[in-house]
């Protein structure tokens, strides 16, 4: 007989794979929807959603697998959707000049400030990358070259060679749950490799994996990086989406409610992320169309679910019956 140990496990495989299909097969058929039931705001409302869940992914992978509480990551959305806006003002449009743009200076900027954050640990880390974040937000309201406070508009979207690709919302939505699966299975793929496997052990013990040669600083500088440049090409969507630019993109507001989608959908689980983020958006519709006091329900459910809900709603949805 097999140790029950050593036993193969197939159930959380299974859902690993099963739970992240439905979720990308349900996001594909919205357009579909949207034709049948000539519903424009469906069609919108599933865009931000998609756009957010780039975001919140990003932050899944430094705070899930890392044990990194950013309070500012919000701030490479902002610094993405800058990107592309002041290009746009410099009569720049081509997608393959300004996403690189907005990708690098997401991750300069990671580099930048997770080279003095890293030197901190827990509600250091948390206050240091606050303070990033609202000095990220506050020179983005000094720019009044770029509309300051009041945000800058953007007269169209970014272009593809030429070809107006981002103009039609049916083909957008797509280029952006494209770009939310890309991100989803290269994060996947490094927290399955070794370099994950260093950012989890470092999270545990960091002891332990300095005792085995390897430097967690640089680990954890590398993945801060790589999730600044996912949540940048997530600020880049969304200026294109909403042809416009705000600083309130990058506020400590917007960090805390990606945080809270972490939270919801269950920390450590780049899936999770993406019903965090669908469950949080969908319910703050709901109730914001029901009551002007929606935040009295709201703030509560959110409490019961991360408190009660052990590991958030994907493991409420994983569980086996008797656990």
């Amino acid at each position: 007989m097999i140790p029950a140990s050593i036993t193969p496990k197939t159930s959380p495989l299974k859902a690993s794979t099963l739970v992240p299909l439905i979720l990308f097969l349900g996001l594909a058929l919205v357009p579909v929807y949207a034709q049948v039931f000539d519903d424009r705001f469906m069609m919108l409302f599933a865009t931000r959603i998609a756009v957010l869940a780039i975001a919140v992914v990003s932050l899944d992978f430094i705070l899930g697998f890392a044990g990194l509480v950013s309070f500012g990551h919000a701030a490479f959305i902002g610094i993405g959707a800058y990107a592309i806006g002041i290009l746009s003002e410099h009569d720049i449009w081509e997608a393959w000049i300004s996403f690189p743009v907005a990708l690098a200076a997401g991750g300069l900027f990671a580099l930048i400030t997770g080279a003095i954050s890293m030197k901190t640990r827990g509600v250091y880390f948390i206050m240091i990358t606050l303070a990033f974040g609202q000095m990220a937000y506050f020179t983005a309201t000094s720019l009044s070259a770029y509309g300051g406070d009041d945000g800058l508009t953007m007269w169209g979207r970014t272009e593809f060679f030429g070809t107006n690709l981002f103009a039609n919302d049916i083909s957008f939505f797509y280029l952006v749950v494209g770009c939310l699966a890309a991100s989803y299975l290269l994060l996947r793929i490094f927290t399955g490799s070794r370099f994950g496997r260093v950012l989890a052990g470092a999270k545990q013990s960091e002891l332990r994996v300095e005792a085995l040669g390897i430097s967690p600083y640089r680990y954890r500088l590398v993945a801060y990086c790589i999730s600044g440049m996912v949540a940048a090409l997530a600020g880049a969507l969304m200026a294109n989406q909403a042809e416009f630019v705000s600083p309130s993109a990058m506020s400590w507001h917007r960090s805390g409610e990606l945080i809270v989608m972490c939270l919801l959908g269950g920390l450590g689980s780049l899936h999770g992320a993406l019903l965090g983020t669908i469950a949080y958006l969908a319910l703050e519709e709901v109730l914001s169309g029901t009551t002007e006091h929606w935040r009295l329900i709201f703030g509560p459910l959110l409490v019961l679910v991360v408190l009660y809900g052990k590991g958030g709603l994907i493991g409420l949805v994983t569980r086996r019956p008797g656990k």
